[in-house]
């Protein structure tokens, strides 16, 4: 398994230098394509007005969504110029998640922004949580912190879930080109430590036989940190530029509301992360 085609997300308004530094690396590491894609949907005006009015300034706002957008192109364009491999550039003035969410199929993986809002301008933003949801394809979130693909240590967050699985099979490719991996279970509540391990250790051993070599460990629980917390203090100690975890293993809305593994892992800002669902 190889990513053949990489997906860079571009939104308007937002940091794209980070997410387009990191696509570039993941292509080049990969010899792969490289595909940005962008959209924006012009939101309809807040007061009423009919004919002539109307059309112009729906007129007015399609022209600005369509001028922005060829800036995101010049900007893709210009980080991209000196790549050798397939360059390509998809644009529409659309939904930005329902635009990206169909052109998926032709990606292996799709590069995004973190974010930090629960609720987001669906107009003009794809959110990462909503694309991990239904893409279909490994998400790989890069906050605007980060200016680097940084695979000197891995950290994979496991959970024994369908999840965390495809995660761990979609990260393949970068754990082959990782200095060190970790596998790391926080067990939640009262489960059982030594069934935990058993889990890591089967992780790894499975690891080793795709040629990866891979460290187990299972961490005690803390009672006043929540789960993401805890992961955030394991990535620091091992040193992690990459966590792979799977996303929502509980439902979605628990997340939100209550918070969660999955909403740590995308608005934090100082590492990448692989998110598969």
């Amino acid at each position: 398994m190889t990513y053949a085609t990489v997906m860079v997300s571009l939104a308007l308004d937002q940091p794209n230098d980070a997410r387009l530094q990191v696509a570039g690396e993941l292509a080049e590491r990969f010899e792969s394509a490289i595909v940005g894609i962008g959209a924006a949907q012009f939101p309809p005006p807040l007061y009423f007005t009919d004919g002539a009015e109307a059309q112009g300034v729906i007129d007015q706002g399609r022209a600005s969504v369509e001028r922005r957008l060829a800036k995101l192109e010049a900007q893709f364009r210009a980080a991209t110029r000196n790549r050798g491999g397939h360059v390509e550039w998809r644009s529409a003035t659309d939904f930005p998640a329902r635009f990206i969410l169909a052109q998926a199929r032709c990606a292996d993986i799709i590069v995004s922004g973190g974010q930090s809002p629960v609720f987001s301008d669906a107009f003009a933003l794809a959110s990462p949580k909503d694309l991990v949801m239904q893409a279909g394809r490994p998400l790989l979130v890069v906050p605007d912190k980060v200016n680097w693909l940084d695979l000197r240590s891995v950290l994979v967050a496991w959970k024994d879930t369908p999840e965390a699985r495809r995660a761990l099979a979609d990260a393949l490719p970068m754990l082959r080109k990782a200095g060190d991996v970790a596998v790391v279970e926080i067990p939640e509540g009262n489960d059982d430590r030594s069934a935990a391990m058993v889990r890591v250790r089967d992780v790894t051993a499975w690891l080793a036989r795709h040629g990866i070599t891979a460290t187990a460990r299972v961490c005690e629980p803390a009672r006043n940190q929540s789960t993401g917390d805890q992961l955030g203090i394991v990535a620091d100690d091992v040193g992690a530029g990459l966590i792979v975890a799977g996303a929502y293993g509980h439902s979605r809305f628990s997340e939100l509301i209550l918070g969660g593994v999955t909403e740590y892992l995308v608005t934090q800002s100082a590492r990448c992360v692989l998110l598969s669902h």
